[in-house]
């Protein structure tokens, strides 16, 4: 889940264990603030913490308004600067600013809420939770109407300034046909960065899970595989077997889907016979235009390791930088 981790849930249990709760949330930042809008911390009676608004620089103070809160159960909006040196100690290099909504469990955040939260995430549904941060009324937004934070994977403040929107949704997805030696770099890395990969490929001596350990694969052809998987507007689809019977198929279902990035493995001659193949197969010019190739960033890169570090570059930069 994005960038949430298990606060609420924590949150939930503790309430409900009696011990009290708040949750606490990033509302808004500035300068190199050390975690983004929508992180949360769940904070207990007992001080016991989940999650993260800071990375540990000012958490201390979230906790001692959040036992605060639990007292009055009314929300309040903090606003921390982070100095220089506590933004080095966990890895920026400047300071910045962050404001912090804090919400008591039982109080402006009812239990009934949170637990509706808590069971969707569990789901896998997308949901958006939001907060008048003026009044502190609270509510859920369904997915249908947080289609474009979907797509953005960003948490934000409505046009109206006052209502704060966190974004809970599933992981972000990534779809690579072919269990070659880069993909074998690229699936962690783009796991660490919040992915859940699912590899394909019919050859189950590349696609196997000694060298894909704890990753979804798919010993399909590439087209039906990748049909069943459905690519969504949070989805990157990476192709790189160099072999046009097992990418071409899987590129052309691709290429009519919403995903957010399609990348291909190649050199500029081998993407040139590429485009000539899918035009030939009445693929229009616009489509084929979203495919980047030769795949990832152009940082110079020689190894599969670092190819894979382009490849994962060049995703982010398509999700954050549309």
């Amino acid at each position: 889940m994005q960038a949430t981790d298990d606060a609420p849930r924590a949150a939930l249990d503790w309430h409900r264990a009696g011990k009290g709760a708040v949750l606490a949330t990033v509302i808004e930042t500035w300068g190199s603030a050390p975690r983004p809008r929508g992180s949360q911390l769940a904070v207990s009676g007992e001080a016991e913490i989940a999650g993260s608004v800071s990375g540990g620089c000012v958490e201390g103070a979230v906790v001692a308004e959040a036992l605060e809160a639990m007292e009055d159960r009314r929300h309040r909006v903090l606003e921390y600067g982070v100095s220089d040196d506590e933004a080095f100690a966990v890895g920026l290099a400047c300071g910045g600013r962050i404001r912090v909504l804090v919400e008591p469990v039982g109080g402006t955040l009812p239990e009934d809420l949170l637990a509706d939260l808590v069971d969707r995430r569990a789901r896998g549904e997308a949901v958006g939770q939001a907060v008048d941060v003026e009044n502190g009324a609270a509510s859920l937004v369904p997915a249908d109407a947080v289609a474009k934070r979907l797509r953005a994977d960003r948490s934000d403040f409505e046009p109206d300034g006052r209502t704060f929107v966190t974004l809970h949704a599933p992981p972000l997805r990534l779809i690579v046909v072919g269990g070659v030696h880069v993909a074998q770099m690229l699936v962690p890395m783009a796991r660490l960065a919040g992915y859940a990969a699912t590899v394909i490929d019919p050859r189950e001596a590349f696609a196997s899970p000694a060298r894909f350990p704890d990753t979804a694969l798919t010993h399909d052809w590439p087209d039906a595989a990748m049909t069943a998987l459905a690519p969504d507007a949070r989805t990157a689809v990476v192709l790189l077997t160099h072999d046009p019977k097992l990418d071409d198929p899987a590129l052309m279902v691709a290429l009519g889907s919403p995903a957010f990035y399609i990348g291909a493995l190649g050199s500029t001659r081998t993407h040139a016979k590429r485009v000539a193949r899918l035009e030939e197969a009445g693929i229009d010019a616009d489509r084929i235009a979203r495919i980047d190739a030769p795949i990832g960033l152009d940082i110079g890169s020689r190894t599969p390791g670092e190819i894979a570090v382009a490849i994962l570059a060049a995703m982010t930069q398509a999700l954050r930088r549309p």
